[in-house]
C-alpha cells in the first residue's frame, strides 16, 4: 500500500484519490503527444501532408499517434474534470459554504488563465472551453444519472453524425482539398511562427479565429458529454471506492477496446493516408463516436494496472503530475513554444514525428520528477495555488504545514 505522502500529497488528502491523480497524470502524457505536433508543424490539421516529413516512417509514427492518442485524451481529461466537479461540491457541503458563488469564481479564474494561454502560448487551449462548459455543468449538476447519461449520448452522437454525413457527401461529390492553396497558407503560417514573438501572437490570433467552429461543433459537445459521465462517476464515488468496481474496470477494458480500437484504426488510416479527402472527415466522425470507448478502455486498463504493489508504484509515479495538472498543462505549452516557435529555438518544420514523440517523452519525464520534488515542499502547484486564491478570495498557505514521512 502506498500512502499519500509517497506522492507528495497534503496530509488532509485521502490517499484513495491517488488513482484519480494518476489518471490525470496519464492524461497529461496523451495530451502532450497530440499537442506537440501542432507546434512542430504548420501543416498539422491543414488537410495536406507536411512535405518535409512524408517518408513512410514519418507517416507510420503519425498514424500511431493518431490511433492511440488523438481525440482520446482530451475526453479522458474532460471526464476527470466532471468527476472533480463532484469533489468540489462535496467539499463545499462539508465546509458549509455556498457552492455556486465559489464555483463561478473558479470558472472565471480558469477562463482568464485559458484566455492568456490561448493568446500567448497555444491556440488549441482547452481551459476556456472548460470554463464555459463548466457553467452548463453547474446548471445540470442535479440531473439524475440516467438523464446525464442520455445527454452524454446525444452530445456524442450529434457531432459524429454531422461529420460522417459531411464526409460521405464529400466522397460522393469527389471533392478534394485545394492542395496548392492549402500549402501556401501553411507555408505562410510557418513563416509567421518562425518570425518574431509579435508574428507568433498574430498567427495564433488568426488560428483562433479560424478554429472556433471546431470548439463549438465538435470539441465542446464531446467535452460536455464527458463532463456529464464524470459527474455520474463522481456521484457514485468510482475512484474513492475503486475496489468495489473491479468488475467494471474489466468490462470497460474489454468493451472499450472492442468498440474503440476499430474506430481508432479507421480514424488514423483516414486522417494520415486519406488526408484532404472525404475519408478524413468521415474518419473524424467515426472517432467522435468510438473514442469515448477507447478512453474508457484506458481507464479500465489503468485501474487494473494500479492494483498491487507494482501498480501502486506506477500510480505513485504519475500522481504528482496529476495533482499539478493545470501547471503541467501550461508548462507543456510553454516548453513547446520555446522549442518550436520564434519565442525560442524555432525548430518548427525541422523535427520529425518520431523526434516529437521523443521530445514529448522527455518533457513528460521531467514533469514527473519536477512535480514530485515540488510537492514535497508545497501543498499546491503554482497555478493551482493562484486559482485557489482567486476562488476563495484569500491567500492559501503555499508551503506544506507539516512534514509527512517519506519512503
Amino acid at each position: 500500500m502506498v500512502d499519500a505522502s509517497s506522492y507528495g500529497a497534503r496530509a488532509l488528502q485521502p490517499p484513495r484519490l491517488l488513482h484519480l491523480d494518476a489518471l490525470r497524470g496519464f492524461a497529461l502524457l496523451g495530451i502532450l503527444m497530440v499537442n506537440i505536433a501542432t507546434f512542430a508543424s504548420a501543416y498539422f490539421g491543414m488537410a495536406v501532408p507536411d512535405p518535409a516529413f512524408a517518408r513512410p516512417i514519418d507517416r507510420a509514427v503519425r498514424w500511431l499517434v493518431a490511433c492511440l492518442f488523438e481525440t482520446k485524451f482530451y475526453l479522458l481529461f474532460s471526464f476527470l474534470f466532471g468527476y472533480s466537479f463532484t469533489l468540489q461540491m462535496n467539499a463545499a457541503e462539508r465546509s458549509g459554504k455556498a457552492f455556486v458563488p465559489r464555483m463561478l469564481r473558479r470558472l472565471f479564474g480558469l477562463w482568464l488563465i485559458g484566455a492568456a494561454h490561448a493568446v500567448w502560448l497555444f491556440h488549441g487551449d482547452i481551459l476556456c472551453t472548460y470554463a464555459v462548459l463548466g457553467l452548463i455543468l453547474l446548471r445540470l449538476r442535479h440531473r439524475t444519472d440516467a438523464q446525464a447519461t442520455v445527454l452524454a449520448c446525444v452530445l456524442t452522437l450529434l457531432p459524429a453524425a454531422i461529420l460522417a454525413s459531411l464526409g460521405g457527401l464529400q466522397l460522393l461529390a469527389g471533392e478534394t482539398a485545394d492542395i496548392a492553396s492549402t500549402m501556401a497558407r501553411a507555408s505562410a503560417a510557418q513563416q509567421a511562427w518562425l518570425g518574431t514573438p509579435a508574428t507568433v501572437v498574430a498567427q495564433r490570433l488568426r488560428d483562433l479565429g479560424q478554429t472556433w467552429w471546431i470548439v463549438v461543433l465538435i470539441q465542446g459537445p464531446c467535452a460536455l458529454a464527458m463532463f456529464m459521465l464524470g459527474l455520474v462517476a463522481g456521484k457514485r464515488h468510482l475512484f474513492a471506492q475503486h475496489d468495489r468496481y473491479r468488475g467494471l474496470w474489466r468490462r470497460l477494458a474489454v468493451w472499450g477496446l472492442a468498440v474503440g480500437l476499430p474506430g481508432a484504426l479507421f480514424y488514423a488510416t483516414a486522417t494520415v493516408y486519406g488526408v484532404g479527402s472525404g475519408w478524413e472527415i468521415a474518419g473524424l466522425g467515426a472517432s467522435l463516436l468510438t473514442a469515448p470507448f477507447l478512453s474508457a478502455a484506458y481507464v479500465g486498463m489503468a485501474m487494473m494496472l494500479f492494483e498491487g504493489a507494482g501498480g501502486m508504484r506506477i500510480a505513485g509515479l504519475l500522481a504528482p503530475a496529476g495533482r499539478m495538472a493545470l501547471t503541467n498543462y501550461l508548462m507543456q505549452s510553454l516548453l513547446c513554444a520555446l522549442i518550436f516557435t520564434a519565442y525560442g529555438l524555432g525548430w518548427m518544420g525541422r523535427v520529425s514525428p518520431a523526434a516529437c514523440v521523443l521530445i514529448a517523452s522527455i518533457i513528460f519525464a521531467g514533469q514527473l520528477a519536477a512535480s514530485r520534488l515540488w510537492l514535497r515542499r508545497f501543498g499546491y502547484g503554482p497555478v493551482e495555488w493562484a486559482l485557489r486564491a482567486f476562488t476563495v478570495g484569500a491567500w492559501p498557505a503555499m508551503r506544506r504545514t507539516s512534514e509527512l514521512p517519506r519512503r
